[in-house]
């Protein structure tokens, strides 16, 4: 993992280097060259590593999927057009997609014979109480308007940055961030009307 003093040099000598963006540095790991692969790698290592372990709540399968993302990006370099996405953009959703593939995998753990069986499972109010949250605040969500219901997919489903989610909606970040709060404040004002 990069310290934070090295991604402040590594921000620096990439912003020194004229051109030293995301699709020279592709167009360069199309060549072969290991260097630019490693430019690329540290210029994003920390924030991707921060969503896979966000997303899949493990180190390791967080570090799987982080390995598993710039993998593709060595891959996809030869094929990548520069312009037509952003990458960092690509590589989140890549990255996001496999953790949501760690996910859904079945893990096999390991038991301790000499241990009692308990079910770690929440019981049948715990489930009831939070399957009625859910349905109260997906109900909620679909009653928003269609721009503030893709604000919060992007923000809580994908976890994209609100820079990103932005990029994504093809407006301003503060346009973005004001669809967010009115969202937020939507939704608790409907949470709260049927607490009553």
């Amino acid at each position: 993992m990069i310290k934070p003093a090295q991604d402040r040099q590594v921000a620096n000598d990439t912003g020194a280097l004229a051109g030293d963006d995301d699709d020279r540095l592709l167009s360069g790991i199309a060549a072969g060259d290991r260097t630019a692969f490693q430019r690329l790698r540290e210029r994003h290592l920390n924030r991707v590593f921060s969503l896979a372990l966000r997303v899949t709540g493990s180190r390791a399968d967080a570090e799987d999927a982080v390995q598993e993302a710039f993998t593709r990006a060595w891959r996809k370099a030869a094929s990548w057009q520069p312009g037509e996405a952003k990458f960092s953009t690509w590589l989140y959703r890549v990255t996001m997609n496999l953790c949501i593939d760690a996910r859904r995998k079945p893990r096999a753990e390991q038991l301790d014979p000499d241990l009692p069986l308990r079910d770690p499972s929440p019981g049948a109010e715990a489930v009831l109480l939070a399957a009625e949250q859910e349905a109260r605040v997906r109900a909620a969500m679909a009653e928003l308007p269609e721009r503030q219901r893709e604000a919060m997919a992007l923000c809580y489903t994908l976890g994209l940055s609100n820079a990103d989610a932005a990029e994504t909606m093809e407006i301003s970040v503060k346009a973005y961030e004001s669809l967010l709060v009115r969202a937020k404040r939507d939704i608790r004002t409907r949470l709260e009307g049927t607490d009553r």
